[in-house]
């Protein structure tokens, strides 16, 4: 059985923007394995507080990720 663990810093995502990532990764799931594993593919969502995450030893916040977003591509 697929288990699939998805880690998020706290704050970034809403709950729906995080439903929907464990539906499209089932999906995703059953669209490489086919239908019969969508009964036993887990995936978790697992959240870490603002801070608690680091990058090159800098630690990442929420509002670190935020500014990221909201650069203009």
């Amino acid at each position: 059985m697929p288990l699939v663990d998805i880690q998020l810093i706290e704050g970034v995502f809403s709950p729906i923007q995080k439903q929907r990532m464990i539906k499209d990764v089932t999906e995703a799931i059953v669209a490489i394995e086919g239908e019969t594993m969508r009964g036993v593919t887990w995936v978790r969502v697992n959240e870490f507080a603002s801070g608690e995450w680091a990058i090159g030893g800098k630690p990442l916040t929420t509002a670190d990720v935020k500014a990221v977003q909201s650069e203009p591509a």
